[in-house]
């Protein structure tokens, strides 16, 4: 489903942020990215969204060259591809459901087809009582739910998750992670690029290990080990 094949992202400045890194993702699986600050993390998963463009190799998604693609193109690989951050991004103008909602305005959806799908995703995060609250009367986890459900609205076949509890305290944390395995259970590809060593290693799913760049380990049922 998704291949990285002999990768090298170099910037500019001649900072290396992945070595000649390689590995593939099958569809359904969970996947947990692991590693110190400035391992990589974040650019492995820009560059499946086409934001960055690697230096050498190829990134591949359901058989097709990412970076390959014209412009016109990255539209609906990005709406296969559902992204939630760790500071959520969501308007503080726009209550949940309009948060959720707002991305299938802009493609010109009709109201109905919004309000089906925004009250589907809203009910899947368990968020049906919160629809008409803004983000500052919400909790973190509230927030980081509504994300998830703004991320899910395009029924994407993968999410790629930032460090999505990097702002939520254990209790929230052990909420969001439930809620991307529930996810998961239902048939999408979850990629989850985490610090969080009690996670990973509740989680028992395949670990992949960047350490400067390299990846130096891939196990199926891994733990965190950063070296």
């Amino acid at each position: 489903m998704i291949r990285y094949r002999n990768v090298t992202k170099i910037y500019p400045d001649n900072s290396v942020a992945l070595r000649d890194v390689s590995f593939d993702v099958q569809h359904g699986e969970f996947v947990s990215v692991v590693g110190k600050s400035g391992a990589g993390k974040t650019t492995l998963l820009k560059l499946l969204l086409a934001e960055e463009r690697p230096t050498k190799g190829e990134v591949l998604f359901e058989e097709l060259s990412v970076h390959q693609l014209r412009p016109s193109d990255l539209p609906q690989l990005r709406r296969n591809i559902g992204m939630v951050f760790q500071d959520y991004k969501l308007l503080n103008s726009k209550t949940a459901y309009e948060n959720v909602a707002y991305v299938m305005e802009v493609m010109g959806l009709d109201e109905e087809t919004i309000a089906r799908d925004v009250q589907e995703v809203l009910e899947i995060v368990g968020l049906e009582d919160r629809v008409h609250h803004y983000p500052l009367q919400l909790s973190g986890g509230e927030k980081q739910r509504v994300a998830i459900a703004r991320a899910l609205i395009h029924r994407p076949r993968v999410i790629v998750a930032d460090e999505p509890t990097g702002n939520l305290d254990p209790y929230h944390t052990r909420d969001i992670i439930r809620l991307l395995l529930r996810i998961n259970e239902l048939g999408t590809t979850v990629i989850l690029a985490t610090h969080n060593k009690e996670i990973v290693n509740r989680l028992e799913r395949r670990v992949l290990t960047l350490v400067e760049g390299r990846l130096v380990r891939d196990e199926k049922q891994g733990k965190f080990i950063v070296v």
